[in-house]
């Protein structure tokens, strides 16, 4: 079953979040994306409905592996797309606001073809 572009944005936030902090709750996430704590609410829950997050009884989140490799990879291609638009001369804040949106709707094919000018490796995995 296909994952919501938000969805994706929300475990994300929470792998980035996950690597700068012991511990990731709701309300952390809606900080970071200044989003209303009910919003960010209604997402956890559906995240766990989904089997992408686990949430303990002190609302500490933690992704699954099928959640951890959705946030990897859209991080991934984040980290790249970034990159190559700033290698293009593209500022840094745009490079990332754009990366954004564009790590949502971007081929296979097209990401490793990119990472493959970026890094020259061969059969680079996205």
């Amino acid at each position: 079953m296909p994952i919501h572009e938000s969805a994706e944005n929300y475990l994300e936030t929470i792998l980035i979040l996950s690597q700068q902090k012991p511990e990731v709750r709701s309300i952390d996430i809606a900080n970071e994306l200044n989003f209303s704590k009910p919003s960010v609410s209604v997402a956890m829950k559906n995240l766990r409905n989904s089997g992408h997050i686990l949430m303990d009884e002190n609302g500490f989140i933690t992704l699954t592996p099928s959640g951890q490799e959705i946030a990897s990879t859209i991080y991934e291609r984040h980290t790249l797309l970034s990159k190559a638009l700033m290698m293009l001369g593209v500022d840094a804040a745009t490079a990332s606001e754009d990366a954004c949106r564009i790590e949502h709707v971007i081929s296979t094919e097209s990401i490793q073809a990119i990472k493959k000018h970026i890094t020259g490796k061969e059969n680079p995995k996205p």
